[in-house]
């Protein structure tokens, strides 16, 4: 049975950081491409950041690149997901997914504020 677990997520200031970590399992976990997607309130849900199995090759949408990271960690079964000078428009759910031909699983989502 698959199960992705989200925390870190949290009220923050504009230009402030916050960490997401993602913990995994019920699926082997280096084989898969991890994903991290948000959803805010009246939009669908978007393609945040994703890396592959090895970690070697990340991929960012456009409206985050150069502020957010996604990096994993396969000894311990866990995706991050590093957020720095956040805006109010970050505001969103996040929910970490995995995929491996097709979608093996969702979190139940981390609720992310950016506000003043």
């Amino acid at each position: 049975q698959v199960q992705l677990v989200e925390s870190g997520g949290g009220l923050v200031q504009p230009g402030g950081s916050l960490r997401l970590s993602c913990a995994a399992s019920g699926f082997t976990f280096s084989s898969a491409t991890m994903r991290w997607f948000r959803q805010a309130p009246g939009k669908e849900r978007e393609l945040v950041a994703l890396v592959t199995r090895s970690g070697g090759t990340t991929n960012y949408s456009d409206s985050v690149k150069g502020r957010f990271t996604i990096f994993r960690d396969n000894a311990k079964n866990a995706v991050y997901l590093q957020m720095n000078s956040l805006k109010p428009e970050d505001t969103a759910v996040y929910y970490c997914n995995a995929f491996r031909f097709y979608n093996l699983g969702w979190g139940q989502g981390t609720q992310v504020n950016v506000s003043s």
